[in-house]
Formats: C-alpha cells, sequence, structure tokens
C-alpha cells in the first residue's frame, strides 16, 4: 500500500526524528524505537538549545512549559513549543518545534512533526503526526484493539499485518481531525485530509480528502 509509506506521508525535514523514519518503510515500524532513538539522540543535541532535565529528558530553552504538566523521560521538546497546563507526557514522546500540547492533552510513544496542534483534551498513544497536523478539541487516537488482538492496517481488501498490538494513528502532513472524533487503532490519514467533528474512522483514507463519514469521503477541490 504505497499511501501507507514514511515517503509518501511526511516531510522528513520537519522533524529531529528524520533519521529513524527515513530507515523505515511504514511509519508504524517506527514506533518500537522511538524510546532508544531518543536516548541516543538527546545525548547529541546542542547545550547551547536544550537542557537535560531529570532522566532522560530534554528540553529546548526556548520552550514554555507550564509548572503543571509531567514529562517522564525519554523525550525531547522541541524548540519554541508550548506544553499547557496539566499536559500529561508519558514517555517515549519527541516533540518538534513550534507545537502545543494542550491542557490535560496526554502523549506516550508518538514523534509530532514540526507546527504540531494536540490543544485541547486529546490522547495520542502509539502515533506520529505530521508537519502541522491539527487534532480538534476532544479528539482521540485509539491504540488499543478492543480484542486485544494485533492491529492490522487495511484498505479496502488490501491489508498489512503489523504484529504490533499497539497502533493509533498515522496522520499525514497538514492532516486536520475535527472537534470529538475518534480514530481506531491503525487508522492512516494521508496528507492534506480533513476530518469532519464527531467522526469514527477506522482503516486508510486517501491524501487530498474530506472525510464526513465512512460512505462519503470527497476529493478536494483546487
Amino acid at each position: 500500500m504505497e499511501e501507507c509509506k514514511v515517503k509518501n506521508l511526511y516531510n522528513l525535514d520537519e522533524t529531529i526524528a528524520k533519521e529513524l523514519l527515513e530507515n523505515v518503510t511504514y511509519p508504524w515500524e517506527a514506533l518500537p524505537k522511538i524510546g532508544d532513538f531518543i536516548i541516543n539522540l538527546g545525548e547529541k543535541l546542542d547545550k547551547e538549545k536544550y537542557n537535560k532535565v531529570g532522566e532522560d529528558v530534554w528540553i529546548a530553552k526556548s520552550a514554555t512549559i507550564a509548572p503543571t504538566a509531567y514529562i517522564k523521560g525519554p523525550a525531547i521538546i522541541g524548540e519554541n513549543t508550548e506544553v499547557r497546563h496539566c499536559a500529561f507526557i508519558r514517555g517515549k514522546a519527541i516533540v518538534g518545534n513550534n507545537v502545543v500540547v494542550g491542557n490535560s492533552t496526554e502523549l506516550k510513544n508518538v514523534i509530532l512533526f514540526n507546527n504540531v496542534q494536540v490543544p485541547h483534551y486529546n490522547y495520542v498513544g502509539d502515533s506520529i503526526l505530521g508537519y502541522k497536523s491539527h487534532m480538534g478539541a476532544g479528539s482521540i487516537l485509539s491504540n488499543v484493539k478492543a480484542d486485544k488482538k494485533l492491529v492490522v492496517i487495511k484498505n479496502g481488501e488490501k491489508s498489512i499485518e503489523t504484529g504490533i498490538k499497539k497502533i493509533g494513528a498515522m496522520l499525514g502532513d497538514n492532516v486536520e481531525i475535527g472537534c470529538g472524533s475518534v480514530l481506531n487503532p491503525g487508522t492512516v490519514i494521508g496528507r492534506n485530509t480533513n476530518v469532519y467533528p464527531l467522526s469514527s474512522i477506522r482503516g486508510v483514507i486517501q491524501e487530498n480528502s474530506i472525510y464526513k463519514n465512512q460512505n462519503e469521503i470527497v476529493e478536494k477541490q483546487n
């Protein structure tokens, strides 16, 4: 499924995790490697720009961190990023530059590219969010199937066995997720796609689309 490959979802120049992602074919293949990658990269970060805070947590000096936010390592918080009141970063998180991690938003085992916004009551677990992607208030990236079986990426009659139990969503660059939406485990959203509020999504959604409901997905008009 070409549409699910890293090269067709992301501009890797917009993440500090470029080296990790350019060495996998599909983005979810990077998920088990995030923690070790952070620890190795953290020690190489420019000490003029980053402070090491606690165990395996590197925070850019230009970032703004609310005193009520919780950040567990390994984690990297990028330049000019804002981590707001009561944000909960549970570890294995690469948060890019100019990102907003909002009030009561929870992150775990994720890569957030530059300029991502997860600003209000979002859950982002075992997921990768591309450049300038945005999650509306209360939208959720569910990462475990109800039957606890391994996640399979499905696009119509085509499917990929991942061998991984926990996969949230892979959002391409410039994806917009409407408020209150739930993306089921293994969802892949192509670049420049908009999802209507209160949607429930599973499977692969093509790039440059508008997702209204499962029976109405239209191509964007230039």
